[in-house]
């Protein structure tokens, strides 16, 4: 299987399987290798980063609520020169496409992106990610500078703004639009007694982002792919956003609670599922894969 996630005009941006980790799922490399086979998935969206580092956010850093996770981090990373020269190595030994996803802060922070990026072989496609609240004009120039990359550019809305914002920012240049960033909201913390703001996960965003992404399939260029984000915590919920207009999904908390779940819908998503013979015992079934395989992940290493 191959497709084309980003449309056509830079170089190409083809993945095996439609499902890959949303940015700040994995890490920026390979730190969940003992727990998925990267092989199957589409490819591998990074942590975000910064140009300039940035540190961590103070205080709590995750609200558990009655339908998911409110989180709280603020997006820490050594900066893009330093992720680039940590990271390299471990990229150009992935059997996926690397997208590194990078937060837009200001078109000049930007620029200096576009030069460093743009050297970096291992890295396949940019994913920009656009900040909440943000004025339309301020990401029109976010998206032209970002653009001026021979990569191509998947560009991630913020949730509140992003119909407003998709037509504007297709049209400035991005190859793919990612629906969305999760959204933000408060919520108390039961130990300090304090509200936290953050970022809400959970199956209970999914209705939401599904009934955007089918109407925004139905207003921009065909040929615009988009990709679903957000409340994905099986295949079928995978599939629903296929079906309303998705090219390819990003799954983000179903992974760090069920590491085996990314994979399992990559390989439903993908036609890797095994179907079980009808007078199999037990112990010749594996889900999401056949007993060869199965076999030979157990074997000694």
């Amino acid at each position: 299987m191959a497709i084309e996630i980003a449309r056509p005009g830079k170089q190409s941006l083809i993945v095996s399987t439609p499902v890959m980790p949303a940015a700040g799922t994995v890490g920026f490399g390979d730190c969940y290798k003992a727990l998925l086979d990267y092989g199957k998935l589409g490819a591998v969206v990074t942590n975000p980063v910064t140009v300039e580092p940035w540190r961590p956010a103070s205080g709590t850093r995750i609200v558990p609520l009655g339908a998911g996770v409110l989180v709280h981090t603020g997006l820490p990373n050594p900066g893009l020169s330093k992720v680039i020269g940590q990271n390299r190595r471990t990229w150009a030994g992935m059997p996926i496409p690397v997208i590194l996803h990078l937060v837009g802060t200001s078109a000049e922070k930007m620029r200096q992106a576009v030069e460093l990026v743009d050297e970096v072989e291992e890295i396949v496609a940019v994913e920009l990610g656009l900040g909440d609240d943000i004025e339309e004009a301020e990401a029109i120039d976010l998206v032209a500078e970002a653009s001026r990359m021979e990569k191509p550019l998947l560009v991630r809305l913020p949730f509140y703004e992003c119909h407003q914002l998709a037509l504007p920012v297709a049209e400035a240049g991005a190859d793919a639009l990612v629906m969305t960033a999760a959204p933000r909201g408060t919520a108390r913390d039961r130990h300090t007694g304090r509200l936290v703001s953050g970022r809400i996960y959970g199956p209970l965003i999914k209705p939401m982002i599904l009934r955007l992404v089918g109407r925004l399939r139905r207003e921009v260029s065909a040929n615009l792919p988009i990709i679903a984000s957000g409340g994905i915590h099986s295949p079928q919920d995978a599939r629903d956003y296929m079906d309303a207009g998705a090219i390819a999904v990003q799954v983000d908390t179903a992974t760090w609670a069920q590491p085996k779940m990314l994979e399992r819908i990559a390989r439903d998503l993908g036609g890797w599922i095994a179907t079980r013979q009808k007078d199999a015992f037990p112990d010749e079934w594996n889900p999401d894969m056949g007993h060869t395989e199965a076999i030979r992940r157990r074997a000694p290493q």
